[in-house]
């Protein structure tokens, strides 16, 4: 818990720059535009922007926020130091860095000899003096500067004397934050401590010595050692008061540090103020809403965010979490906009069911034999191959039926679907004819699909949609099918998942056959059925669904 006597602790995100260089990540000029504005609204002090001047889609950003500012963060245009042997006044880079408009730029140079030599093929001096013709031209230019030292860490631990030259050139020029990168992600956590402590002396005398004021130091983590995270929080405990990071830990090869996971641990654990508690509570959705936009499927697992982070699923665990849930959880979920999920499995036990019926706005007594019988029911069912705590649209249902409270409203009378292969053509065509009855009445349907579950999908809202035009809303978002049992060949048992939603939740309901298109038909349909329960019983369901902020993101139905 922060308070106004907190002390503060400033994020720099970097999900638009070095975020972008995960492999498969691509964003368009509007992609960033939606993440810039999400994060302006969770109140991140500093947002890097990407590097104007570099590709023509940066160049229209920074143009895009000239003319719409952001209401509450600054900013931030990214940039190298000045090429060898010219001069910071004269190139062509940094007229576009000036051209973009930001009050600050973030300017990296090298820390490690290595790669003065062998990667800008230049001397040690002409680095140094890159550094600060750089800097001062910004700052003449009446920009505030951020200095990124890369790969600092290494370059300290092959040449500290030099590395540490680099610094004092930066200071000299006026630099305002000295970031300190590991950018291999190789350093340990007593080691940045080590390092941080040194620059944090060094940097005192090297300011006092030309009178004037200490930079502060900041840190930016790779998570090439899984270690971003510990290694950030080391850097803050050793002095640094800037964090570099991106939303979920995107980055180039294993990843950046995850503001995620860095924000909840920095202002819950160690009392810094980084982010408002009403912001602090949007963190969850902010993670989700970024994951769908840059089209990424969110980590289910991922610590404070994920939609497993407060999820217990052993009976004990959930009998102990009912009465407090300090026994089994770190935080309250609440406070970064999570919440608690009871798992249902064959390793569930009463508690669960009971505790999974009260999300469902069902209060069910241990003493009740339908509660038993629920138990027994999803055991007996898991044994067969179905696995519940992956489709908890598909425990409901089941738990209405037990309680005698699931309503019918379509009966499936029968199923066919055709498959043309045509040589040559990657795709199927498909055509699925339907009979389904509705309030007595006898429909015929048929529709085509590329595959045979889509063309099964789509005969079936095309049946009913008439009778519930809310069907027209639902979309088939995500379909998995897993072989059970492969040594038994093409009579093997198929699980099918199918995620479904309308716009403000997703919900997942499986099936299960020895025919893939049974299992499928299975799932699909429980899929549409789940959903039309949440237009005729919204206060019980709606209370274990997560509705859309603003943005128009959804998220992961429990």
């Amino acid at each position: 818990m922060t308070t106004n006597s907190s002390p503060q602790l400033w994020l720099y995100d970097t999900t638009l720059r070095d975020g972008t260089q995960r492999e498969g990540l691509s964003v368009s000029i509007e992609d960033k535009l939606r993440i810039v504005r999400r994060l302006d609204q969770l109140g991140i002090p500093f947002i890097e922007g990407g590097w104007p001047g570099a590709n023509p889609k940066d160049v229209q950003f920074f143009w895009q926020l000239q003319e719409d500012p952001l209401k509450h963060s600054e900013i931030v245009a990214f940039c190298s130091t000045r090429r060898p042997h010219t001069n910071a006044a004269s190139e062509p880079m940094l007229q576009a860095i000036l051209a973009a408009g930001t009050r600050w730029v973030t300017v990296f140079g090298k820390s490690w000899d290595l790669h003065v030599t062998t990667g800008l093929k230049t001397t040690l001096e002409e680095n140094l003096a890159m550094i600060r013709d750089t800097i001062e031209y910004l700052g003449s230019q009446g920009r505030r500067v951020i200095y990124d030292a890369e790969h600092w860490f290494d370059g300290y631990k092959h040449n500290p004397d030099y590395a540490l030259k680099t610094l004092a050139a930066a200071i000299a020029s006026g630099a305002e934050w000295l970031v300190l990168c590991d950018t291999n992600g190789g350093t340990l956590p007593h080691e940045v401590t080590e390092i941080v402590q040194a620059v944090n002396r060094h940097s005192s005398l090297v300011a006092d010595k030309a009178q004037m004021e200490i930079p502060q130091i900041g840190i930016h983590t790779h998570n090439d050692s899984d270690l971003a995270v510990a290694n950030a929080l080391a850097a803050v405990m050793a002095g640094a008061r800037m964090v570099q990071g991106t939303i979920n830990g995107y980055g180039e090869r294993c990843g950046n540090a995850n503001l995620c996971s860095l924000i909840p641990n920095l202002q819950l654990k160690l009392g810094y103020s980084c982010i408002g508690e009403d912001e602090l509570a949007q963190l969850t959705e902010a993670s989700r809403f970024v994951s769908e936009v840059v089209n990424l499927a969110p980590d289910e697992h991922a610590p404070f965010v994920g939609m497993s982070a407060f999820a217990h699923k052993g009976g004990i665990h959930v009998s102990a979490v009912e009465r407090n849930p300090l026994t089994y959880e770190h935080i309250q979920p609440e406070q970064v906009g999570n919440r608690r999920r009871i798992v249902i499995s064959e390793q569930s036990g009463l508690s669960n069911v009971l505790a999974k019926a009260r999300t469902l706005g069902i209060e069910l007594d241990q003493r009740q034999p339908e509660a038993r019988q629920i138990l027994q029911k999803m055991k007996d069912l898991e044994s067969e191959g179905y696995q519940f705590e992956a489709a908890e649209a598909s425990f409901a249902l089941l738990m209405y039926e037990a309680l005698g409270k699931r309503r019918q409203f379509f009966e499936i009378n029968g199923f066919q679907v055709h498959c043309d292969l045509i040589a040559g053509k990657e795709t199927t065509n498909s055509l699925a004819t339907i009979k389904v009855s509705v309030n007595g009445e006898n429909i015929l349907e048929a529709a085509e699909g590329i595959g045979p579950v889509a063309a099964l999908d789509a005969a079936l809202r095309k049946a009913l949609v008439k009778f519930y035009p809310q069907i027209a809303e639902f979309e088939l978002t995500d379909y998995k099918v897993r072989i059970l049992n492969g040594n038994t060949g093409t009579t093997a048992k198929t699980r099918a998942l199918v995620q479904s939603g309308n716009g403000h939740q997703r919900w997942t309901t499986l099936g299960v056959s020895t025919n893939i298109l049974e299992a499928s038909y299975q799932a699909v349909v429980a899929g549409l059925e789940y959903g039309l329960l949440l237009y005729s019983q919204p206060k019980a369901l709606f209370i274990s669904s997560e509705k859309l902020k603003s943005q128009n993101t959804t998220v992961s139905e429990s």
